[in-house]
């Protein structure tokens, strides 16, 4: 029996058409920062936008990557002006919102939670209430759309308010008042440095007192105390990114690896980190996919997650990150299970329907392509 099962491991290795099939859940994704680039180009010509840096699709998704491949959090936010100033109308965050379902879907993913600002996308005249409604219209016909195609997906929206405005509470009571009509969470997010959670106390007892669900951006540019105020003062469901959290664990020459109290906390309390590897690679928060974090914290049993921040300007995918890490990590297709439920455990949707997605869908899709290599 030992010789027949020696092969076994290297069939659990997915190559990337596995990965694609494989059912997959992300939490940490930037509507603003997955536009495909050629309906960048289209609305920009249609709403007489003429600040793109290129106009053909092509040289445009290219020079995304390449503006936010500079190891600076704050060069890399630059890039979204240009995604951001084509989508102020309606039909633009209708279209945009749309085209995200249908990727991520074709992509594998069957649950994903989309963030963006309102306040973002009031330049044309929109309301933030008119924003909200565009976006979530998007996102069911992307499902239908979706769905056509053969693919399943659903996705819920957090309404992100940026740390360094003075919104987060309006925007904390929007994200209230849309909870049972496709948003499910609120987020903050822009540049850390400066603008610690705190400043943002308000929005925060206020979503606590409406038991309603929270992220936020922390533990990424910046590193501890953005983490520990995140949770002990603002007290966040999740931790957007939180790969700083590794500069409290400390490992000796000899392998034995020691939790500091912060660290042991997050693993203790199984609070989800959305790591994001290949969009913290570009904005220095991780100089490579061998020395990223996420390795010692699947060891260490974290709460991990994997997620793609922002798919344009990263040039990723769901699979593209989960390529990456098998041919890092030589993770199979357990770890790849393993992150999914996690994801899946950490979302802000109600426990039954969290319970139903992992055992009716993300386990069966896993078992599935385990057993393959049985029929061949």
């Amino acid at each position: 029996m030992a010789e027949e099962n020696r092969g076994a491991p290297a069939r659990n290795v997915p190559d990337l058409e596995r990965i694609r099939r494989a059912p997959k859940v992300l939490l940490h994704d930037h509507l603003d920062g997955g536009l495909r680039p050629g309906t960048i180009v289209d609305i920009a010509r249609e709403t007489g936008y003429d600040g793109l840096p290129e106009t053909d699709p092509a040289r445009l998704g290219v020079w995304f990557r390449e503006a936010a491949d500079s190891g600076s959090l704050e060069r890399y936010l630059e890039t979204f002006a240009h995604t951001c100033a084509v989508m102020q109308t309606r039909d633009a965050l209708v279209r945009v919102a749309a085209e995200c379902a249908e990727d991520l879907a074709a992509d594998g993913v069957v649950y994903a939670e989309v963030r963006y600002a309102p306040e973002q996308h009031l330049q044309g005249g929109l309301s933030l209430e008119q924003v909200v409604e565009a976006v979530n219209e998007g996102f069911r016909e992307g499902e239908r759309r979706a769905h056509a195609a053969g693919h399943r997906i659903r996705v819920g929206a957090l309404l992100t308010a940026m740390r360094h405005a003075a919104r987060s509470l309006e925007i904390a009571e929007l994200a209230n008042r849309y909870r049972d009509l496709g948003v499910v969470g609120f987020d903050i997010a822009g540049a850390e440095a400066g603008f610690p959670p705190t400043r943002h106390l308000d929005a925060f007892e206020y979503l606590k007192r409406e038991n309603n669900h929270f992220t936020i951006h922390a533990g990424e540019a910046f590193g501890l105390p953005s983490i520990w105020q995140a949770l002990q003062w603002c007290g966040a469901d999740r931790l957007g990114h939180g790969v700083r959290i590794i500069d409290d664990i400390h490992v000796a020459e000899d392998g034995t690896v020691k939790l500091g109290r912060l660290a042991a906390y997050v693993r203790d309390k199984r609070i989800p980190l959305e790591l994001c590897p290949t969009s913290n690679l570009q904005t220095g928060a991780a100089p490579s996919y061998a020395e990223h974090p996420i390795g010692l914290l699947r060891r260490l049993y974290f709460r991990a997650t994997v997620n793609t921040d922002n798919r344009l300007m990263s040039g990723t995918s769901m699979s593209r990150e989960f390529e990456e890490l098998v041919r890092t990590f030589h993770y199979t297709l357990d770890d790849m299970q393993w992150f999914t439920v996690n994801a899946m455990k950490s979302a802000f949707i109600p426990f039954d329907e969290r319970l139903a997605m992992i055992n009716d869908v993300i386990k069966p899709g896993y078992a599935g392509l385990k057993s393959e290599w049985l029929f061949r």
